[in-house]
C-alpha cells in the first residue's frame, strides 16, 4: 500500500553526519519503494529553497554543532500544510523545537505520529560544561518519545533503556551500509604515500566529528602506545570539528585528512590499517559499520553498534566501557601480527555484507504500518456506540 509520510528532521542532506546520512538512505529507500515522503527540515542557507518534496522552515545554528541548525517551532504551519494534503502518518526524526511542534500538530489532526531515537544529547552536556542539565534534557527527550505511538531505535540495548525509562513502543528497526560503497578493493597505495604512511607501516584511523564528546584523548593515547612498538605508524583524521585545533597542536605523527564523502570516505576507510574509535555517547555509529564493511578492523568500546557488531578478536576488537587499559592493549594486539590483522579484516567485511540498507526500510515500514493500525485502533474505540434501543 502506497503511503504518504511526513518526516521532519533537523538534519539533512548535505548535512554531513551519521543522523543526515541515515535519514537520507530511509527517504531514498521509502521512495523506490513507491511512498511519498515530504521532508520537513530547517533552511540550511539564505537561498535554501529545498529539493523534491522537501518543505524548509525557519531554523538556528546548533550551538557547539558548526554547520548544524535545529529548527523552530513551526506548529501553525505544519497544521495548515497537513490540512490541504494530510499525510498518512507523521514520522519524527530530531526532538528539537522543530519536532516537538511537529507532534503536536499531528495530534491535534488525529494524524499517526513516530519518532526515533538517534542522539544522546543528554551525555552530551557533560562535555559541553552544562552537566548539570543532562537529566532535564534527559527528561525532555523521554517526554517526546512518550507523545508518539512508537519509537525507533538502531539497537536492542537502546530499546532496552528507552523502555527501562518509561518509553513505551519502543522498536528495533536497525542500520545499514553500504558495501557497494564501503569495499576493501578501494584500498590506495596513492593515498597512503599522501598520508606519509611508510612500506609496512600502519595507518590508524578516526573518522568522525572532532569534538569532546568523542573521547578523542584516548585515540592519541592509543596511538601513543601504537607508536612505541611501531615507530613509523601514523594517525589519520578524516571529520571537523571544535576539537580539530587542539588536536593539531599535538607533536605527533599526524595527518589531518578533513571532511570527506562517498568513494573518497570510502577509499579513506579501506586505505588504512585500524579503526580507532573509542565514543561513549553513540546511539548506534555508523562509522563503525562503515569501517567494517571496508575491511578495517575497528577497535570501540563494548557498547552501540559495536556491541552488536563486533565479535572480540574475531571481526573487531572491543574493551568494556570506560576500561581504557583494555581499549589501549585491544589496539596492540591487533596490530602485533600482520597475519592475524589480515584476518581479522576479512572476517569484518564478511560480516557486514548481509547489512543491506533494504531490509532496514523494510523494518520502518513494517512499523509505520503497525502505527497506522494501532492508530485507527484507537480511533475505532474512542467513538461512543449508539445506543441499543429494545
Amino acid at each position: 500500500m502506497r503511503l504518504e509520510i511526513a518526516l521532519v528532521s533537523e538534519t539533512f542532506f548535505p548535512e554531513v553526519n551519521g543522523v543526515a546520512m541515515t535519514v537520507g538512505r530511509l527517504v531514498d529507500g521509502l521512495r523506490e519503494r513507491g511512498h511519498r515522503v515530504e521532508v520537513i527540515r530547517p533552511r540550511q542557507t539564505h537561498d535554501d529553497r529545498g529539493g523534491r518534496d522537501e518543505r524548509v522552515v525557519p531554523g538556528l545554528p546548533l550551538p557547539g554543532y558548526y554547520g548544524l541548525r535545529f529548527g523552530l517551532p513551526a506548529g501553525g504551519q505544519l497544521t495548515r500544510r497537513w490540512r490541504q494534503r494530510r499525510p498518512d502518518l507523521v514520522h519524527v526524526v530530531t526532538e528539537g523545537p522543530l519536532g516537538w511542534s511537529a507532534v503536536s500538530a499531528a495530534q491535534r489532526l488525529g494524524i499517526p505520529v513516530t519518532s526515533s531515537f538517534h542522539t544522546n544529547f543528554d551525555r552530551y552536556s557533560a562535555y559541553y560544561g552544562v552537566g548539570w542539565l543532562r537529566p532535564a534534557v534527559a527528561a525532555y527527550l523521554r517526554a517526546l518519545h512518550r507523545r508518539t505511538l512508537l519509537t525507533m531505535v538502531p539497537t536492542a540495548a537502546l530499546a532496552a533503556d528507552l523502555a527501562g525509562g518509561g518509553v513505551d513502543g519502543v522498536r528495533v528497526v536497525g542500520r545499514g551500509v553500504d558495501t557497494g560503497l564501503f569495499d576493501p578493493a578501494r584500498r590506495s597505495a596513492e593515498l597512503r604515500a599522501s598520508w606519509g604512511v611508510g612500506p609496512g607501516r600502519p595507518a590508524c584511523l578516526y573518522v568522525g566529528r572532532l569534538a569532546p564528546e568523542k573521547n578523542l584523548d584516548l585515540v592519541l593515547r592509543s596511538f601513543a602506545a601504537i607508536q612505541r612498538r611501531h615507530p613509523g605508524a601514523r594517525l589519520i583524521w578524516v571529520g571537523d570539528g571544535p576539537a580539530a585545533a587542539r588536536l593539531a597542536s599535538e607533536p605527533r605523527q599526524q595527518h589531518f585528512a578533513g571532511m570527506r564523502t562517498g568513494v573518497d570516505l570510502a577509499t579513506h576507510y579501506a586505505s588504512a590499517d585500524i579503526f580507532l574509535f573509542p565514543s561513549l555517547t553513540e546511539t548506534y555509529g555508523n562509522v563503525v559499520a562503515e569501517a567494517m564493511a571496508s575491511g578495517l578492523p575497528v577497535v570501540a568500546y563494548r557498547s552501540a553498534a559495536a556491541a552488536e557488531l563486533i565479535v572480540h578478536r574475531y571481526n573487531g576488537a572491543v574493551a568494556m566501557p570506560g576500561d581504557e587499559a583494555a581499549y589501549i592493549a585491544a589496539a596492540e594486539w591487533l596490530l602485533a601480527d600482520r597475519e592475524r590483522l589480515a584476518d581479522v579484516a576479512l572476517n569484518a567485511r564478511a560480516s557486514m555484507l548481509s547489512r543491506s540498507w533494504g531490509g532496514v526500510v523494510e523494518a520502518f515500514e513494517r512499523v509505520v504500518h503497525e502505527a497506522i493500525a494501532l492508530s485507527c485502533r484507537s480511533s475505532i474505540g474512542s467513538v461512543p456506540l449508539p445506543a441499543h434501543h429494545g
